[in-house]
């Protein structure tokens, strides 16, 4: 009895100093230690993404607190979330319906340049489900004042429906003339639905919007914010650039919706990118792709707004003068796959001649520089062209350190001076050309959602290459011995850069 007394006695001492030490356990100590938990759930359940997760270990325990708070803003994967409703399987059913073939692509050695590249095509399909069309029909633009020419009259003779997606729209004096002409074809009949992305779009609202939905626009914000200041999936933003007219006139490639993408802006001035107006069965991938992310948002008492896809009947084009054979190529962080990536790095490698690129955020990874390291060293030509002037301080210095490795072993680096360069493309061999919302950079291949098209064509390609070889006349050549004798500030910017560059 006197021994129960006792562990009686003991056990309500413990019990008293455990409860003390919680009354005392201050908030601090408690997110230090769930800053410690996730640090070792990033390692165990992260293992896949070694930079990055190395990159969000060193934040978390260097800067614990601020770091716990990024991490949620930023940092969690959703890869393992159903956010899309279309399976893989039924986006292949769909699509054979779509092109009216049981089969995703059909290549023969009659035309050599897509029989060369069957295995980047089997690439694309494999890993996106991306269907080969060949009756299409291609216009390269460059500069805004011809992409909104072209755009706005296409708009004006739509008949029956306008798919309108963008990462950044704004109702700028541009924004505004695109929100006028919607509520006159609203007012004709036509279907306007507009998805943007909440970050990119921060401006646009049920208010701002108001004219349009009072017209009967249906609108929607990617990954709407949870609240009015925070936003848990804020580091993963819709960057594609998707416009579809009647199912019969495409849009997509870098421009998106401002006043700057028409040259309107002082700090940048003239505006440089490459986006494409596609006539032809590939309109049909890009409505796909438009059509799954808005359902992607429908809100479950919002089911009258979901997008049918049997609605939208197959559109039979006649034979085109200039068919182009293409994929168009998505990826996102919903996928462990890096679809995009996968098809630059399979360009690279394949490369005989030349490897010409152009993005405006060049911070490539291991996999990436390797491959390019490879084709330069085998005496591949390899020419990166990135802008002189910078958007973004942290990304121009990532940017700098990447290509200055490049140029030191024989890349010839190009920094853009006639205003901003936009374009997101590479070119291989006069052969194949992928452009698009991807840029080269972890960002592009792992945290946003990307719309590429992969074309190939012999003609077109040597188009990109005429404009490349155009832009090139108005850049600085950066040869390695410029960037030897750079300043010590400038390399420790870019030590600082490199750093932090799979976070960025």
């Amino acid at each position: 009895m006197a021994y129960v007394n006792s562990l009686h006695i003991s056990f309500g001492e413990y019990f008293s100093n455990f409860t003390n030490f919680f009354s005392g356990f201050n908030a601090l100590a408690f997110f230090y230690i769930l800053n410690i938990a996730i640090v070792f759930a990033i390692i165990f359940l992260e293992f896949e993404r070694a930079t990055s997760s190395w990159s969000w270990i060193l934040v978390l325990l260097l800067i614990p607190y601020l770091g716990f708070i990024l991490y949620l803003l930023l940092g969690r994967p959703i890869y393992r979330e159903k956010i899309f409703p279309y399976s893989k399987e039924e986006k292949i059913e769909f699509q054979k319906k779509l092109f009216n073939r049981k089969e995703a692509y059909k290549i023969t050695k009659d035309d050599l340049v897509t029989y060369n590249n069957r295995n980047l095509i089997e690439l694309n399909y494999q890993s996106d489900q991306a269907f080969l069309s060949t009756n299409n029909e291609i216009r390269i633009i460059s500069n805004g004042k011809e992409k909104f020419k072209l755009l706005f009259e296409d708009i004006e003779n739509a008949k029956k429906y306008i798919h309108i997606q963008y990462y950044i729209l704004k109702k700028d004096k541009i924004g505004k003339e695109l929100f006028n002409l919607l509520i006159k074809k609203l007012n004709e009949g036509v279907k306007v639905y507009i998805l943007y992305d909440d970050i990119g779009s921060r401006t646009l609202n049920k208010y701002t919007l108001k004219k349009l939905i009072d017209a009967g626009a249906k609108t929607k914000s990617f990954f709407k914010a949870n609240f009015s200041l925070i936003n848990f999936r804020m580091n993963y933003r819709n960057h594609r650039k998707i416009v579809v007219i009647d199912g019969k006139v495409g849009y997509t490639g870098g421009f998106n919706v401002g006043d700057e993408y028409l040259g309107r802006d002082k700090k940048f001035g003239n505006w440089r990118d490459r986006h494409l107006r596609i006539v032809g069965q590939a309109v049909s991938s890009l409505n796909l792709r438009f059509i799954d992310d808005w359902n992607s948002q429908v809100l479950k008492n919002e089911k009258h707004e979901y997008l049918n896809l049997d609605d939208y009947k197959i559109v039979e084009y006649e034979k085109l003068d200039k068919t182009v054979a293409m994929q168009i190529v998505t990826s996102g962080p919903d996928d462990q796959l890096d679809q995009i990536k996968y098809g630059y790095l399979h360009m690279i490698n394949r490369a005989e001649k030349y490897i010409y690129i152009q993005s405006p955020y060049f911070i490539p990874d291991e996999s990436m520089m390797d491959a390019l390291t490879m084709a330069i060293l085998s005496g591949i030509d390899v020419r990166i062209m990135i802008p002189e002037k910078p958007d973004h301080m942290f990304v121009h210095w990532a940017n700098y350190a990447h290509v200055g490795k490049l140029a030191k072993i024989g890349a010839r680096i190009y920094e853009y001076a006639d205003g901003f360069l936009h374009a997101k493309s590479i070119i291989i061999d006069d052969e194949v050309t992928s452009v698009g919302s991807a840029n080269f950079d972890n960002r592009s291949f792992r945290l946003n959602f990307e719309i590429n098209s992969f074309i190939f064509d012999k003609k077109t390609t040597k188009e990109f290459k005429n404009l490349f070889l155009q832009d090139m006349e108005k850049s600085k050549l950066l040869t390695k011995e410029k960037y030897k004798n750079r300043s010590i500030a400038i390399k420790m910017k870019e030590a600082i850069a490199q750093l932090i560059s799979p976070i960025l």
